[in-house]
């Protein structure tokens, strides 16, 4: 063999090795971005993806290893079983975040769609269904409570028997949702504990509670067993959960991990990056402690 041809032979076997090396690396460390450790059971808010098409967006979860999703109803439960997703936090029971168990004008209302939705979401395979306050119109929060704990006593004996957690969601009065009654961890507790129920937990949105309460670490290490679910967003501004704002995941993540958690954290920032789904890989590998 002539030298000029071997060399020329030479250069393209390594050229092809070298791309064969650079090819598998590449593949492997995709594996190692992609492999989550899942000491944090991970979930996504859909609403905030939602110009992507839900199938798509599922797809995406699998590419992700993000094995559950939040705040979807039965109409989409097939969709996410097509695709093994898990919904961790069920909806289509409640009227509104505005028009809640605290006003006894919408308990018949309630009663019927949660007594109709309770068996469906056990029959799913699912636990957790979300429900809300009510705006406080005037109330008196103490009022309110009761009122709370009145219409909610006539749905948790149908919640225990089946197996399901109804959820009532903390958000924030001063931002996002003006006037809404369940918006202080200590409101929500004593709920919890009137209510003496095991099948009743507080969504801790840690997001809404930076704004109404701060604190979030030491209300997680005092509250933890009232909390059955949890939600991220960064503040100010409900966005990315990186250094672009005050609230730092990794030792939240790490002091949720501490009390014991074996629930759901879902991101529910909205996303500002061109690419969403990115945004929503970085949110989860920072809590995936």
């Amino acid at each position: 063999m002539k030298r000029r041809t071997f060399i020329g032979t030479s250069a393209a076997a390594s050229v092809g090795l070298l791309a064969c090396k650079n090819g598998n690396a590449m593949e492997l460390n995709k594996e190692k971005e992609t492999k989550l450790k899942n000491n944090i059971n991970h979930s996504v808010c859909y609403w905030c993806y939602g110009s992507i098409p839900l199938e798509d967006f599922l797809k995406s979860l699998n590419d992700l290893g993000v094995k559950s999703v939040d705040l979807i109803g039965p109409k989409d439960w097939p969709l996410l079983k097509k695709y093994n997703i898990n919904s961790s936090m069920c909806n289509g029971a409640e009227i509104s975040l505005t028009e809640g168990w605290n006003d006894p004008k919408y308990h018949e209302t309630l009663i019927k769609n949660y007594t109709e939705m309770i068996p469906k979401v056990a029959k799913a395979g699912y636990t957790n269904l979300i429900c809300f306050s009510g705006n406080r119109r005037g109330m008196d929060d103490a009022v309110g409570l009761q009122n709370c704990v009145d219409g909610l006593k006539q749905i948790m004996p149908l919640a225990e028997k089946h197996g399901v957690v109804i959820q009532m969601e903390l958000l924030n009065s001063k931002v996002n949702h003006d006037d809404y009654m369940c918006d202080h961890t200590e409101w929500g507790v004593e709920l919890c504990k009137k209510l003496g129920s095991n099948n009743f937990k507080l969504l801790y949105d840690i997001y809404h509670m930076q704004i109404m309460e701060g604190d979030i670490i030491r209300n997680i290490e005092d509250y933890n067993e009232f909390f059955g679910h949890y939600h991220t967003g960064g503040n100010p501004g409900r966005n990315e959960i990186n250094e672009t704002q005050e609230l730092y995941y990794p030792a939240i993540m790490k002091a949720i991990l501490s009390t014991g958690f074996k629930g759901h954290v879902a991101q529910e920032f909205i996303p500002t990056w061109e690419d969403k789904i990115a945004a929503l890989k970085e949110g989860v590998t920072i809590c995936d402690v």
